[in-house]
């Protein structure tokens, strides 16, 4: 499937490696221009040589996503360079670690809160307004398959990525009636630094490189989807419905 996203500007959010980056490459490719956020400036730069190269254009902000204030003069400065914004791939997160939930550190579990949700809630504040001023918004929440399984020590970040898709669903649910979509993605086991973070003893080349996902994942950014709260699993490549416990 050929997308074509010339004129549109994206913003992508832990850009500088495994899925974040792939993607921001992927969607410079098809035209867009991709606003890159990660904390390590040495990604970035590799990604916006990797994007140049494509023939496609980025700019870079590095900085540390739990900086709240740093979240919202992002969402003031897409404004006011480019008074709205078509595309958000929420992709930053951390794993913490994988332990008993009463083993875990307090300032691991706060830290993989702040993370992966805090920050996502702040970031849809931001740049909220800034979708609804696009034509056709379109917002790419990334989660896990932990989220609904809740397997014996992911606590940490399980509990972050319901949290997360929850929020999610709840975003999709109050802009349903606009030309906003929001939806959650689910890339399953892939070939990034915090998978082998999680399972050490895995052999990488036995899972889905990230250019891959990302691949995968580009249509959730056309202008021609329809679909809006609904989860995407990659593995499957299909779109899956939510449904209350039975």
């Amino acid at each position: 499937m050929n997308i074509d996203l010339k004129g549109r500007i994206a913003l992508v959010t832990g850009a500088s490696r495994g899925i974040g980056y792939f993607t921001a490459l992927a969607l410079a490719k098809a035209g867009a221009h991709v606003i890159a956020t990660a904390r390590t400036v040495g990604g970035l730069e590799d990604l916006d040589d990797a994007i140049k190269a494509a023939g496609g254009t980025a700019t870079l902000v590095p900085f540390d996503i739990t900086d709240m204030a740093a979240i919202d003069k992002l969402g003031a400065s897409i404004f006011e360079r480019w008074g709205k914004l078509d595309i958000l791939v929420a992709n930053a997160g951390i794993l913490g670690v994988i332990s008993p939930l009463g083993h875990i550190e307090a300032k691991v579990f706060e830290k993989v809160m702040l993370t992966n949700v805090t920050a996502t809630w702040r970031l849809i504040r931001s740049v909220e307004p800034l979708l609804t001023k696009s034509d056709a918004g379109r917002a790419l929440i990334l989660s896990s398959g932990v989220a609904s399984k809740a397997p014996a020590f992911w606590g940490a970040y399980s509990i972050s990525k319901a949290a997360v898709e929850n929020m999610a669903r709840i975003w999709a649910a109050e802009t349903a009636h606009t030309p906003l979509k929001v939806n959650i993605v689910n890339p399953g086991a892939t070939r990034t630094a915090m998978r082998a973070q999680a399972m050490p003893g895995e052999d990488p080349e036995t899972l889905p490189h990230p250019s891959e996902v990302a691949q995968k994942i580009l249509f959730l950014a056309s202008p021609d989807l329809q679909d809006t709260g609904r989860l995407f699993v990659v593995r499957d490549n299909k779109f899956v419905d939510f449904r209350a416990p039975e």
